[in-house]
């Protein structure tokens, strides 16, 4: 009866004023709104977000979306019909609760200026081209005596469907920054690993985030890009320590530490400009200081120098000396060795902290993700340290720090191959193996007469000969047949299922295994026959062209392998090693 009395009373006064007050009989004028895009363009298959901007006029308000009494109007956004836009998501603002002389409820309202945020979903089947979506803002407007009629209120939004070679960009970002609301990430059908790192993250609260982000951290030790940091990081730590355990744990969180340091900075700048890191080792530049750390390190391996603090820290320190500096500086070196090609999750996880443009949280998720990826390696800094308390470390540990010395300067010069012409590129590492391993065996004196280490010096020595004389051995691996990249290959598909673009690096680990495993494989090759297939270098980012089709594919790391079909549209993005069944049920289901 209550709730009955109170619908005839607002009823009553709504009558009251569009009779009293004729000026009220359309309140549309009450209720102003303004629509924008969070892009200039948009893709097919893809979500944008739209911020709507409300000003309600002076001393009134309209209901909230919930507004506490079932008699009220809820203030609604909707998007009127168009095929291939949906309205999927809306978040309003926070209401205010006020008390009226009609309820005695406390009701739900907003007023002033507010934005409300929303998510509208482009299918697949949307073509290229301007369209003009009409918002619609339901509501219903009151103020402090009586409430008008529901009414509404519409704005025209024209936005661009792009096709997947235009680029796109972030636009209004001052706006958005208001709205509490993600869309999905930018680029076209990324791969599963990725949305389900972002879908995971979004669905889960922060501590829960971290964790999963720290787990994904300790999971990323079993990819290809990390197997070199576990001889590195014994060859370091084994001859920098004197075997103290709470010497070599400090030194160990230090190199975590330097890890995390260099994690974080890709987090802050990934959310500052809302682009990726998978240039980081296309950057001459950034090459060649790692080349200059790897050497300088393999020199203290020598006995050229030794890592030391300046000697009045050591003083108040107590006498401790040693590579707390030099463990630091390896773990910022490790990061950016480890940070390109390491895989999905990371893409993902980039592409999420991208999305969400808060530098705090692009530097905590990193930061954690990589105490994550460090943690094995203070356990294996402590290891390491403890060889020399093995017996007479004394008389055959200068040979085990001279043979981390030349493995490090063997990875000097596998990040120097891209920078190296391609001619001798291929002969660099196993003309140095075979030198490496011939002044092990033959001109190193340290461990002589320690019949044990002799013996495993001489095996370790044969085998890296014997590794390297078969890698100087010309052979005909098969493998799918490639050609260069070029806008014209991809000008037309006639006769072919569409096209597989492969975006490679010289230093990429997982690129190689891609070639060596997956596309060598006799079902893929065969099957590969039927499309267009090109590789596309990604080594020198600097070079204007590399730039231009990183931006244009919106690659984020690599390997990349883009699928086509014949209508050049994009199927399928593949980020990461797969296997070659994996890649052959790929191709093979393109139509």
């Amino acid at each position: 009866m209550k709730k009955f009395f109170l619908m005839i009373v607002v009823s009553l006064l709504i009558f009251n004023i569009n009779n009293v007050y004729p000026q009220f009989q359309s309140n549309t004028e009450l209720v102003k709104i303004k629509t924008y895009s969070s892009f200039d363009k948009i893709y097919p298959g893809t979500e944008f977000k739209i911020a709507v901007k409300v000003n309600v006029q002076e001393t009134w308000h309209i209901n909230s979306d919930k507004p506490k009494e079932d008699f009220l109007i809820p203030t609604d956004l909707t998007l009127s019909d168009l095929n291939g836009f949906q309205l999927t998501k809306e978040v309003y603002p926070e209401a205010k609760e006020y008390t009226f002389s009609f309820s005695e409820t406390p009701l739900s309202v907003l007023e002033g200026e507010f934005f409300i945020g929303a998510l509208i979903k482009v299918d697949t089947s949307v073509m290229p081209g301007k369209y003009r979506l009409v918002i619609n803002l339901d509501y219903q407007a009151c103020n402090n005596q009586s409430c008008l009629a529901p009414t509404s209120v519409s704005d025209t939004l024209e936005i661009e469907i792009a096709d997947k070679s235009t680029p796109v960009n972030q636009i209004n970002q001052d706006i958005f920054e208001k709205i509490n609301i993600s869309e999905a990430p930018l680029s076209v059908q990324n791969s599963n690993s990725e949305n389900s790192v972002s879908s995971t993250l979004e669905k889960s609260g922060l501590l829960v985030g971290l964790l999963f982000v720290f787990i994904g951290g300790l999971a990323l030790n079993l990819t290809p890009c990390v197997y070199p940091l576990i001889p590195i990081t014994i060859g370091y730590f084994g001859g920098q320590s004197e075997g103290r355990t709470s010497r070599l744990t400090l030194m160990g969180l230090l190199f975590m530490l330097g890890m995390a340091v260099t994690y974080s900075i890709v987090g802050v700048i990934t959310s500052l400009t809302g682009a990726v890191f998978g240039a980081l080792l296309q950057n001459p530049i950034v090459i060649l200081i790692i080349v200059a750390i790897f050497i300088i390190l393999s020199l203290s391996m020598f006995g050229v120098y030794e890592f030391k603090l300046p000697d009045s820290w050591v003083a108040k320190a107590g006498g401790a000396k040693g590579g707390y500096f030099g463990a630091f500086f390896m773990g910022l070196t490790m990061g950016i060795v480890a940070a390109p090609c390491i895989g999905p999750f990371v893409l993902g996880l980039v592409t999420y902290v991208a999305a969400k443009g808060d530098p705090l949280f692009g530097f905590l998720m990193f930061f954690v993700l990589a105490l994550g990826l460090g943690l094995p390696y203070l356990f294996l800094a402590i290891f390491s340290g403890k060889i020399k308390n093995l017996p007479r470390a004394g008389m055959w540990m200068d040979a085990v720090k001279h043979i981390f010395g030349f493995i490090l300067l063997g990875m000097a010069l596998y990040f120097l191959l891209p920078l190296l012409p391609k001619e001798i590129s291929g002969y660099v590492l196993p003309v140095f193996g075979i030198i490496a391993a011939a002044y092990i065996l033959l001109f190193d004196k340290a461990a002589k007469g320690v019949k044990g280490f002799t013996i495993f010096k001489t095996v370790f020595a044969i085998a890296v000969v014997s590794l390297s004389v078969w890698s100087l051995i010309p052979t005909e691996n098969p493998s799918i047949q490639w050609q260069p990249y070029s806008d014209s290959a991809l000008s037309t598909f006639e006769g072919k299922k569409g096209a597989i673009i492969d975006f490679y690096a010289d230093w990429c680990i997982p690129c190689k295994e891609l070639d060596a495993l997956t596309f060598s494989d006799p079902n893929v090759i065969a099957e590969s026959k039927k499309f267009v297939t090109l590789k596309a270098d990604m080594t020198k980012s600097l070079a204007p062209d590399v730039s231009a089709l990183r931006e244009k594919y919106k690659i984020v790391g690599v390997p990349t392998v883009l699928i086509l079909n014949s209508n050049g549209e994009e199927v399928k993005r593949i980020t990461g090693f797969v296997d070659a069944q994996e890649f052959l049920e790929v191709i093979k289901n393109v139509e």
